[in-house]
């Protein structure tokens, strides 16, 4: 069906454009338009820089004197050709594979964070699905949001006179939002029906333009709706669990439901988190309408076209629902499904026979998809472990868990001088393709050049924040006195570190306060002074974070410290700029492995300023002396208070005898040439590698394609024939088992015979295999034996054979059977595994 985009308000003809500028929000880094928007109401830019906002606020009377103002009309025009080029270029996608990819991909997100003007988000997961959604816009990778519209979003925060902190909620009021409602094309707002125990609850639907790529957002804020359904997108994570299902359902159903409506059919649906795994059976419940099969064969078609990306670092973070709430929710909707409550519950479970287990919306994704992926090399690992449970006797590095690194979208997080920087270098094109020569390219600039830049970054995030400290002290009725104070906090030469991150338990933001008289001096040299910027929220539940963020306003108030620390309240996408921007040193200090990937800190490399970080996330495969420092060991450790001590001590060791010396040392024309140099390492190597532009060039080639082109090789008559093979391994299985086990050795390998009984389980349905462990850090050995001469006497039994050459010994391996199918995902699909003793 096709829909159109109908605006809320009349301007003049001569304007008509001004809406297409401000709907469409490649503005929130494409800051040609900025000039443009400024001269239309200067202070509305300044406290807002939302165009949607300042079009639909501006007075009509200014709007008609703009109307006939040549030189305003002539650089709307100029912007406007601008847009239609960016919509003319060849992009990346359609350069490299034409038109051999026919259809789309539906990215499902809890939330997305692509401006303060849309603020439907709350931290990194949705930072990194908004800078998903412009880095497609960037690669013409053919792809379509899906999304909730909050009526509040996420809390902001504030903070007493006592240094406590306060939530805010304000209201998201949809008209100064840069959305439009969703209308067919008839007129009609496109609304979404799902059914919830003895009512019908309606879901409007509403569309933000990113460049070539739209949003879909729902919400239930219907005047059709009861008082409690018009509250169940009040909040972003808010409420209790019935009021997060609710959520998920309407992500889930009605954003699948909201696809369909529009007639986008979409080969690749990918979960961002297992918030939105409902999809999943919507897809198959689509499928079955259109198809008439049974839901195990709709599941076997729909799921080779599915991608779970888990962010969860411990099986505690994913979401789980109570049985008894779940059956209340789905007891209609089983029945379209074709199947019954115990067996729906059973996708969420580790154990399908415990009823009193949760329904694991992880276990979900995983159970329903073609492929998983973590969000870093450490965090595949880790995430391997965490499912360990659902493919039991498998081994760890053969839990089907693969990954793909997070990356920022670099044209948001660079400074303006950094962007000048990089173009004079590298070209303005060189965020939107292959990256092939811009490590090369950059390289070539001196050293004056790139010190330039951070020079730039700090000066301007100093000004930031001290306007921004005036704002927060005026705020609270300070003395004034105490707000001019504020006009000359921070020192534009001194070193600056950054850190700034949600206070939480494990992310262990007080690290640095575990010796505050060591802090202290840290902080107050004379000659080599330090200055550190702190930003962050806790949960308004969490109370311990609240008590940590508490910790730090009592040690701000220290007056050896005044105009050395500074605090900046409500931690959002405008203060995550400024501070990675500006900073000299970004810290991280999670307790390793929770930190999944982790983004805030790849934001700084683009801008020229360095990591000191633990090695965990993407700081584990990033971290080369010749880039930034390393905190921790690389290990895990039980002994929390212990290490947490020594991880202290190794953090004050690190400033003390290496950030700050470094820093310091200058040649005679006053550079630090050390400094730069490892600005220009970690510039040209690790800004490229941890960017969103090769993030989701990955996505595309590591599962995209394969993900799209599984599932539209998987017709329909190949779904029943792998259900009817994963049938007979259901029947079977439990009695197939091995007899005799020979091997010897000699100069040409370890030769094996072993005995196989396959009961009523077709040979070609297996893989006989000798599988070793990997050792010392090599990857574990695997090899198929090839099917040899019937036993004798026996029904379906054989001889399996083969010979390895790897040089280790016999007693090495180990004989397993695992299922086979040459279009099926095997453990995902089909988990089965049997070993020889």
């Amino acid at each position: 069906m096709p829909y159109r985009h109908y605006l809320p308000r009349e301007v003049p003809a001569s304007l008509s454009d001004l809406a297409t500028l401000a709907l469409d929000m490649r503005w929130s880094w494409h800051h040609g338009a900025d000039q443009l928007w400024r001269s239309v109401d200067p202070e509305l830019w300044d406290a807002t820089m939302n165009p949607w906002l300042i079009l639909e606020t501006v007075s009509s009377h200014r709007l008609n004197q703009l109307s006939t103002d040549k030189e305003f009309l002539q650089a709307l025009q100029e912007q406007i050709a601008a847009r239609e080029d960016h919509f003319q270029t060849e992009t990346w996608f359609a350069s490299t594979y034409g038109n051999s990819f026919n259809s789309q991909i539906a990215y499902f997100s809890m939330e997305f964070g692509l401006s303060e003007s849309l603020p439907i988000y709350s931290g990194g997961l949705g930072v990194l699905a908004g800078d998903y959604l412009k880095t497609a816009c960037d690669l013409g990778v053919p792809t379509v949001g899906i999304g909730l519209l909050y009526q509040q979003g996420y809390f902001r925060q504030a903070l007493d006179v006592h240094g406590e902190q306060l939530a805010h909620y304000p209201f998201n009021d949809p008209t100064m939002l840069p959305i439009i409602p969703l209308r067919d094309d008839t007129g009609e707002w496109v609304r979404i029906s799902i059914e919830f125990p003895g009512r019908t609850v309606k879901l409007r639907s509403w569309v933000a333009q990113i460049g070539r790529r739209s949003l879909f957002l729902l919400d239930s804020n219907d005047p059709l709706n009861n008082p409690a359904d018009r509250g169940i997108t009040s909040e972003l994570y808010g409420g209790g669990s019935e009021q997060r299902l609710q959520q998920e359902m309407v992500l889930g159903i009605g954003g699948w439901r909201l696809l369909q409506r529009l007639g986008i059919e979409c080969a690749v649906c990918h979960l961002n988190e297992g918030h939105a795994a409902f999809a999943i059976l919507e897809r198959v419940n689509q499928y079955r309408q259109r198809s008439n099969q049974a839901f195990d064969v709709a599941l076997r078609a729909t799921r080779a076209g599915n991608l779970f990306t888990t962010h969860t670092p411990v099986a505690a973070g994913f979401d789980c629902f109570a049985p008894d709430l779940l059956s209340l929710y789905f007891a209609d909707y089983v029945h379209e499904l074709g199947i019954d409550m115990d067996q729906l519950l059973a996708f969420g479970r580790v154990d399908p026979g415990n009823r009193k287990e949760p329904f694991n919306m992880a276990y979900l994704a995983v159970r329903g998809a073609g492929a998983v992926n973590a969000v870093s090399r450490l965090h595949g690992d880790v995430s391997r472990r965490i499912f360990q449970a659902l493919f039991p006797r498998w081994p760890h590095e053969q839990v089907p868990v693969g990954y793909v690194t997070n990356g920022v979208h670099v044209p948001s997080w660079d400074s303006e001088a950094a962007d000048t920087l990089w173009t004079e270098a590298c070209g303005q094109a060189r965020w939107r393709g292959t990256l092939d020569t811009v490590e090369t390219d950059f390289r070539k600039l001196p050293d004056e050049k790139i010190w330039h830049v951070r020079t730039q970054g700090r000066n301007r995030l100093i000004d930031f924040i001290r306007k921004r400290q005036v704002r927060q002290r005026s705020g609270i009725g300070a003395a004034a006195e105490r707000i001019r104070e504020c006009e000359e906090r921070l020192d534009s030469d001194a070193l600056t570190l950054g850190f700034a991150r949600r206070f939480a338990e494990y992310k262990r933001t007080n690290l640095l306060l575990q010796d505050s008289e060591r802090l202290v001096r840290i902080l107050t040299a004379r000659d080599r002074p330090v200055q550190l910027v702190i930003a962050g929220k806790a949960h308004p539940q969490d109370e311990q974070g609240k008590a940590m963020l508490h910790q730090w306003q009592i040690f701000l108030d220290r007056p050896e410290v005044q105009g050395r620390v500074v605090f900046i309240e409500d931690y959002d996408l405008e203060v995550a700029a400024q501070l990675t921007q500006g900073v000299d040193v970004w810290i991280n200090t999670p307790r390793r492995p929770w930190e999944a990937s982790g983004t805030s800190g790849m934001k700084v490399l683009v801008n020229g300023g360095l990591n000191l970080s633990e090695l965990d996330g993407w700081w584990a495969e990033a971290y080369t002396p010749e880039v930034g420092w390393a905190l921790g060991d690389g290990q895990e450790h039980t002994d929390i208070t212990t290490w947490d001590r020594n991880e202290a001590e190794q953090l004050y060791g690190i400033l003390e005898s290496q950030v700050i010396p470094c820093f310091y040392r200058r040649d005679q024309s006053g550079l630090p040439r050390e400094w730069i140099h490892l600005m220009r390492e970690s510039m040209a190597l690790l800004t490229l590698q941890y960017s969103s532009n090769r993030m989701l060039r990955d996505y595309v080639e590591k599962y995209y394609l394969p993900l799209a082109e599984a599932y539209q090789h998987r017709s329909e008559d190949k779904a029943v024939t792998i259900q009817q093979w994963y049938q007979v391994l259901v029947q079977h299985w439990h009695r197939i088992h091995f007899g005799n086990v020979q091997s010897h050795q000699d100069e040409s390998g370890c030769h094996f015979e072993v005995q196989v009984y396959l009961d009523d389980i077709p040979a070609e349905a297996v893989s006989v295999q000798i599988y070793s462990e990997g050792t010392a850090g090599a990857e574990p050995f695997c090899q198929n034996l090839e099917r040899g001469i019937a036993l004798a006497g026996a029904n379906n039994a054989y001889i399996y054979h083969g010979t390895v050459t790897n040089g280790l010994p016999a007693s090495a391996y180990t004989p397993r059977i695992v299922p086979y199918h040459a279009e099926a995902m095997v453990p995902l699909e089909a988990g089965f595994i049997l070993w020889f003793r």
